[in-house]
């Protein structure tokens, strides 16, 4: 089977987060399974526009906006030159690619992958006619352009936005994220949360530093919680076009030598300091399922973060992580629950439990299966093997 997966940017670029990491796990699995992945995206400057890497061909055509037309120009050409693909999953990161409108129906089969709904996000990022536009093309355009193709949501939460704000009518089908391990294994992991042992609390936030993430939130920690927890130690791991601000933020705090930003690190440094953590934290405005939440509970380390759309679904409130209540903020959770578990360890240890016990309920290879057995339905390539 020939396969296509269109995704905004591929897992090496700048502001690759969890999409990315979603896209080239289900593409490495039809790879093992013997099939031809394209994987199309847009291209960063100095990055290659064709290469061949772990079986998968990466083409790159475009910029963050012309990547539509580049992708769009190749499936045309693919279905016209040939060889035409027998599958196209279309990841829609806020805007779809429309494929539907460049395959041949009875050609190719179309799965769009959608994360979370970006309606009000379009407004954090863009000017309100280019915010009304980009709900007018994840809102009604999308849905009549998808109506007859399968949805894949990665949560509840994004089927229950797709219902409600989208108004999705076609089919949605869940399939969870996974838990990327690489990394872990090789970790000394201490038998309980190193807490009543360390003098000062170390906070730490993994994500892409994009305006959304609202990781001021976290930067302001270092001083709300200053004079509870003196030496209180905030990390802030991850890239994105965000990060001078995020810098800038942090320069302006009274106890600014108290924030370190980290920018990327290779999986094990995170790893390693991400385990040292009392609390991993997010400020997200909203999400698709929240990967990074699900890493940390790999490592045993519990999640604080807002109420909001995928991270109600990763977090088990008051099991592997909290929610902040309405009427409360960040700051008010954090250090409610910094004095609970410096003050029980046996609770500590209860949690760091339950996190390894959730994540571990979560795996790439479910992952792969389940896109596999959608691709297998839905493809219209004669004598498609079945997933046994």
């Amino acid at each position: 089977m020939r396969v296509a997966i269109l995704n905004w940017r591929d897992p090496w670029q700048r502001s690759a987060g969890g999409a990315e990491a979603f896209a080239h796990e289900v593409a490495r699995g039809f790879v093992a399974r013997g099939d031809t992945v394209d994987f199309l995206t847009s291209r960063e400057p100095g990055q290659p526009r064709s290469e061949l890497h772990e079986g998968i061909r990466w083409l790159r055509r475009g910029g963050r906006w012309t990547v539509y037309a580049g992708v769009f120009g190749r499936l045309i050409r693919a279905r016209l030159r040939g060889p035409a693909y027998d599958f196209v999953i279309d990841c829609q990161n806020g805007i779809p690619f429309f494929s539907p409108l460049a395959v041949s129906r009875r050609r190719t089969g179309v799965a769009i992958v959608v994360h979370h709904v970006h309606d009000e996000q379009f407004a954090t990022h863009f000017s309100r006619p280019l915010a009304a536009l980009g709900r007018w093309l994840e809102g009604p355009a999308a849905r009549q352009v998808y109506r007859r193709h399968t949805a894949v949501a990665v949560s509840e939460s994004t089927i229950t936005a797709m219902r409600t704000r989208l108004r999705w009518t076609g089919a949605i089908e869940l399939i969870h994220n996974g838990v990327a391990t690489e990394g872990f294994q090789r970790l000394s992991l201490p038998p309980a949360l190193p807490l009543a042992s360390a003098s000062a609390p170390r906070l730490v936030a993994v994500g892409r530093l994009v305006r959304h993430k609202r990781l001021e939130h976290v930067l302001h920690l270092a001083d709300d919680l200053a004079e509870t927890w003196p030496g209180i130690e905030i990390h802030i791991i991850g890239r994105g076009p965000d990060e001078s601000r995020i810098r800038e933020a942090a320069s302006r705090l009274h106890h600014a030598d108290r924030v370190h930003i980290h920018g990327h690190l290779a999986t094990q440094a995170k790893n390693h300091l991400l385990q040292s953590a009392w609390l991993h934290l997010s400020a997200s405005q909203g999400e698709g399922w929240g990967l990074s939440v699900l890493e940390a509970a790999a490592l045993g380390v519990p999640t604080v973060a807002y109420d909001v759309d995928g991270l109600r679904d990763a977090i088990r409130d008051g099991v592997t992580g909290w929610l902040v209540p309405p009427g409360d903020t960040l700051a008010d959770t954090v250090s409610g629950v910094l004095k609970e578990l410096d003050s029980d360890p046996e609770r500590a240890s209860e949690v760091k439990g339950a996190c390894l016990a959730w994540a571990a309920r979560f795996d790439w290879e479910r992952t792969r299966n389940a896109m596999a057995q959608l691709a297998v339905r839905n493809s219209r390539a004669p004598g498609t093997r079945t997933i046994e």
